[in-house]
């Protein structure tokens, strides 16, 4: 397995790199989409614990925001039109599929899994996203539409099961 690497002229410590992998996790190998989404969870659980789950809206906005500036500084020195080793779209993502449910090991568990499902599949409006929009909205959007669907899903069952 082989780690990811930055673009040319990109250092590690530069922000746009440190953002838009979410602190390195985008550069582990394997599935660095995966990886994000994994490394988001702590963030989301001390998030929703210290403020409550729906705090996460907020913290999912924030990483939308700077997602959209490093990843257009980020593409600008890259190759790639969405390059892997970007994952603060999956942060943003994963943030929002757990809005509104419990700081709870399986309800986190239930929303990496759904997440991290939708993001690869990439039901509509994500797949329009992924194919039509440029750049860094393009790299940020197709997440953000792919956490609707689990974000409902969790919501309609907690909802459900907690009456």
């Amino acid at each position: 397995m082989t780690f990811g690497r930055l673009p040319p002229g990109l250092s590690f410590w530069h922000p746009a790199a440190l953002i838009s992998t979410w602190g390195g996790s985008g550069l582990l190998p394997g599935a660095p989409g995966t990886w994000g989404s994994l490394f988001t969870l702590p963030a989301a659980w001390l998030i929703a614990t210290n403020f409550g789950s729906d705090s996460l809206l907020i913290a999912a906005a924030i990483a939308l925001v700077a997602g959209l500036w490093s990843s257009t500084r980020y593409l600008q020195t890259s190759r790639s039109k969405d390059p892997g080793t970007i994952v603060i779209d999956e942060t943003a993502g994963q943030f929002l599929a757990l809005a509104f449910v419990p700081v709870n090991f399986w309800w986190y568990a239930a929303g990496f899994i759904l997440f991290r499902v939708a993001d690869i599949l990439k039901p509509w409006p994500a797949s329009w996203a992924d194919r039509s929009l440029p750049g860094a909205l393009g790299v940020m959007t197709d997440d953000i539409f792919a956490a609707l669907y689990p974000m409902a899903i969790l919501c309609a069952a907690h909802t459900f099961l907690t009456g």
